[in-house]
């Protein structure tokens, strides 16, 4: 199962009713933050998660909206007595913007470990995600990010039994471990099947729609697409602005045959997006306007 919260839903500035647009997952004990603006520790302790357990963070790009509130959250890691590395991702000049805004957040008891992005689309496989990395088409260089839990072919018991397999090694070869047992070496495609489908979300803002992410969001069990814009008037200003309108988000997901859309970083003059859902819904019926602290449980298909 992998738990999904959008943190924040607001874009550009704060408001007392929207925070800025952050998303946390939690898997298996280790949580992932992508991006991390202004109020977002606070919609983490509103929402009831941990701090602790952040291993990753992944920034989209760096303006004030997604990365100013890293100091603070990097501080509260610390005084939560957190020792194990974080891993920090995002786009060219990584750890100098990091550095910079650690100069209020000098000393922390963890190390910080920079994987900076290179080229247009990168993967990494941490702490058992499988993070994808593209790039997008804003006014500086920003990235969106595709998260996959993959899931292993079930066992077969009577494969394992025929191939007359310890059953003490059968735990540990179903978690992907080979085993070397004097002149005998057991693999895990010994006793599993095809790979079954795995967990798949991906997460998407500041850009105009790009072919980079209809093809990375494919198959999405979640897409969480930026709407700056409701208003079908603003259209041309999502065009000057390199942001996307609700219905270019729409497109989107149908064309990338995502399960669910949530729509998030909406201009602070958009304050009611949900009035504009039911024209957005001619498009993809299986969008809906995202909040802060909505959440979604994702589970593995039987």
């Amino acid at each position: 199962m992998l738990d999904v919260c959008l943190l924040g839903s607001g874009g550009m500035m704060p408001l007392p009713y929207r925070y800025l647009t952050a998303l946390m997952t939690r898997f298996n004990g280790s949580s992932l933050l992508i991006d991390c603006g202004e109020g977002t520790q606070v919609a983490i302790k509103e929402k009831g998660w941990s701090f602790k357990p952040i291993d990753v963070i992944c920034f989209t790009h760096y303006h004030g909206d997604h990365i100013s509130g890293l100091p603070g959250l990097l501080l509260t890691m610390g005084n939560a007595d957190r020792r194990e590395p974080l891993t920090i991702i995002g786009p060219k000049g990584l750890e100098r913007v990091v550095g910079c805004l650690r100069v209020i957040a000098p000393e922390l008891p963890f190390p910080i470990v920079f994987r900076e992005i290179d080229g247009a689309e990168q993967e990494f496989e941490l702490n058992g995600y499988r993070i994808r990395a593209f790039k997008v088409n804003h006014n500086v260089l920003c990235y969106g990010y595709t998260i996959e839990i993959d899931r292993a072919g079930k066992f077969d018991v009577e494969r394992a039994k025929a191939q007359e397999i310890p059953q003490k090694y059968w735990s540990r070869l179903q978690n992907g471990e080979t085993i070397e047992e004097e002149k005998k070496i057991f693999t895990p495609d010994m006793v599993l099947g095809p790979p079954r489908k795995g967990i798949k979300v991906t997460y998407s803002t500041d850009t105009r729609p790009t072919e980079s992410i209809r093809r990375n969001a494919d198959g999405s069990d979640l897409f969480i697409c930026e709407g700056m814009y409701g208003e079908k008037e603003k259209a041309s200003k999502a065009v000057e602005y390199k942001h996307m309108t609700f219905y270019e988000a729409a497109e989107l997901a149908r064309d990338a045959g995502v399960k669910e859309m949530w729509l998030t970083h909406y201009s602070p003059s958009l304050t009611k997006p949900q009035q504009y859902i039911e024209e957005v819904r001619k498009i993809f019926p299986y969008a809906k306007a995202g909040k802060d602290s909505m959440t979604a449980e994702l589970m593995f298909e039987d």
